[in-house]
């Protein structure tokens, strides 16, 4: 196995790519702190419900949650050993996550390294799955969505998904629902775990102070040949429009909460990598200018007591989807969407090119800054390649927007009629 380097010297930082022979690619990010994290991820997600490969004749749709549920049953053992309990033996602490568009496993350790990734690799490519156990598991996860239905946050976040999208699986919960997880089999989970977690089809992202040597030799002892597959995933057909204007549901809360969403309307196919970091970067410097909290929108909002400090931005682009998020908590969130949606409209005439250099300078610090944690760059890292992009550009990416392209994105990507609002609130609707 060899490692290749790839270097930013602005960043002074660096990383080692390889591929092992078992199919796995592998990146070590060399940090000099005490503590060593590892993610092993699959590009497997939520999205992911109607899928095939070059060896299977029709395309198969699976219940919705099964990512999510997938996660959970790997780390049951055979032998009815404890997962986490191994770990914590170790001196390590675990975890893993499911999103739209991956599973990951993860593990954080100060001491004995390799072993914690022996344990990591082990019980990831050793599934069990039977009838009696899928069946238990389905108590336990009805349990947790019925935890999450009760979450504002999540009542908000999936209300706007629900708005900006008319079919697309993205506006899914990513743990199904109990009708729908009531349908998964031992047999679909081996099925979607044969296909998906083809090392082929995983990286394995190690942050801090791990030794190259080591490392392959613990891949060579845990890890068997995968053949390579290719994975065809069909998404419904999404069209431009947005699905609601409005969504609002009354929850328990003091102040309520919303979320305005805006729906990319310049998706392609086939964007290569340095067309998808250029627009990242181009919408996080764009909502900054605009939205940020050093902007005149969020401090006139704010100075009239319309919004607090709960505010954030967020940005997510997929090969099949995409949307600008802005979260925040006010009395009178149909007066803020309304301030909003002007500020959308009026874009080009708002933006100047003062607003512009400060805020690519707010980015560009946030980019460098993303290299100081050993967590956030795995996981940032793992996000960024499974985009097909690499987080060490990003920077130099953000660094080379000009205000030209600030004006070309305002002009494919900010529609008003893209935008939807999505509040949870105690009360009746705002009048």
């Amino acid at each position: 196995m060899r490692f290749y380097t790839t270097e930013n010297p602005h960043l002074q930082e660096k990383y080692y790519r390889g591929k092992h022979s078992s199919g796995l690619e592998v990146v070590i990010v060399p940090k000099a702190h005490k503590k060593a994290f590892a993610l092993l991820g699959t590009r497997y997600g939520s999205v992911n419900r109607i899928f095939k490969t070059e060896k299977d004749a029709d395309f198969l749709t699976v219940p919705d949650g099964i990512a999510h549920f997938l996660e959970h049953k790997l780390f049951e053992n055979e032998d009815g050993s404890d997962t986490f309990a191994h770990f914590a033996s170790l001196g390590a602490s675990c975890n893993a996550f499911t999103s739209t568009e991956m599973t990951a496993y993860l593990f954080s350790a100060t001491d004995k390294y390799y072993e914690n990734l022996s344990v990591l690799l082990n019980f990831v490519t050793e599934p069990y799955f039977t009838p009696e156990t899928v069946e238990k598991e389905m108590g336990i996860i009805g349990q947790e969505i019925r935890m999450c239905h009760d979450e504002p946050f999540h009542q908000l976040y999936y209300g706007l998904l629900d708005a900006l999208f008319v079919n697309h699986n993205v506006k899914v919960d990513i743990a199904g629902t109990e009708e729908t997880i009531s349908h998964i089999t031992s047999d679909i989970l081996y099925r979607c775990y044969n296909t998906f977690y083809n090392l082929n089809n995983m990286l394995l992202v190690l942050c801090g102070p791990w030794d190259k040597t080591k490392v392959k030799k613990v891949l060579d002892e845990q890890l068997k040949k995968s053949e390579p597959c290719r994975i065809q995933t069909r998404f419904p057909s999404e069209p431009k429009r947005i699905h609601k204007k409005k969504v609002v549901k009354e929850f328990p809360v003091g102040t309520p909460l919303f979320a305005v969403g805006m729906k990319e309307d310049d998706l392609k196919k086939r964007r290569t990598s340095e067309q998808t970091l250029k627009q990242q970067a181009q919408h996080e410097i764009l909502s900054d200018m605009l939205f940020g909290k050093s902007g005149t929108l969020y401090n006139e909002l704010y100075d009239k007591g319309l919004i607090g400090d709960r505010f954030s931005l967020e940005y997510n682009l997929s090969e099949s989807y995409g949307y600008l998020l802005i979260f925040g908590e006010s009395s009178r969130p149909e007066t803020v969407y309304k301030r909003i949606r002007e500020t959308v409209k009026n874009a080009a005439e708002l933006i100047t090119p003062e607003d512009f250099e400060r805020s690519r300078k707010a980015v560009y610090a946030r980019a460098v800054q993303d290299w100081n944690s050993t967590t956030e760059i795995a996981e940032n890292f793992m996000d960024f390649a499974f985009s097909g992009t690499d987080m060490l550009a990003y920077p130099d990416t953000v660094a080379n927007v000009t205000f030209e392209d600030i004006k070309k994105r305002i002009a494919a990507s900010y529609k008003p009629a893209r935008l939807v609002l999505s509040v949870v609130k105690k009360t009746k609707e705002e009048k």
